[in-house]
């Protein structure tokens, strides 16, 4: 007696990577894809109606991000199986992702060499995070975390933006966008506005 097909909702905004995860999947035996979304709320309605065993989720999307995405739909359907699929490498926006519900967490460039194997092991109850990005979370796994507000100030500063506008902007004083550069400064280990900005991109504070 054959085992049911394991169905697959594929959510991300561009039609190509689609067809190209839709390429994959369809060479396997076990599986398929029981339906496509561009944005969350395509999503969450195809999801009602088809059910599928494990959903892939981009973390941008053009109605709200994948992160919420994610809460919105482990809030409707809590066993839903996420794995998520990205460009960005940073363990800020895998741990987040983490946190929110998903199972797994897969870059786009290991799609066609790691995508099934993902699929089968999100689907029997596990967790799939490559060896990099688990490697990347245990490394900052006890670093302080930037407040919204010192993103907020950085997100400010890799526009070119001075403390004195930035401080217009937030409605806060001069003084307190220095103390807020202090300590992302402290936290990211970083020695200046430069390097803080180049590091939490990397990590993906800024996206």
């Amino acid at each position: 007696m054959t085992s049911p097909l394991i169905k697959v909702l594929a959510v991300d905004d561009h039609p190509i990577l689609r067809r190209g995860i839709v390429a994959v999947i369809e060479e396997e035996g076990d599986m398929k894809v029981v339906g496509e979304a561009s944005t969350t709320i395509e999503a969450l309605e195809i999801f009602r109606v088809c059910r599928p065993d494990v959903v892939l989720m981009d973390l941008q999307l053009p109605d709200i991000s994948g992160i919420e995405a994610i809460i919105s739909l482990r809030r409707e359907h809590q066993n839903a199986r996420v794995i998520v699929l990205t460009t960005y490498e940073g363990d800020v926006l895998a741990r987040r992702a983490l946190k929110a519900g998903a199972a797994g967490y897969l870059l786009k460039s290991m799609i066609r060499k790691n995508l099934v194997e993902a699929i089968r092991v999100v689907h029997a109850g596990k967790k799939h995070i490559p060896q990099a990005i688990a490697a990347s979370l245990a490394e900052h796994y006890q670093d302080d975390d930037l407040t919204a507000r010192e993103i907020e100030v950085l997100k400010a500063v890799s526009e070119g933006v001075s403390n004195k506008i930035i401080g217009s902007r937030l409605f806060i004083s001069e003084a307190t966008v220095k103390a807020h550069m202090k300590s992302i400064l402290h936290k990211l280990g970083a020695s200046d506005r430069t390097h803080a900005v180049g590091i939490a991109s990397a990590r993906g504070y800024l996206m």
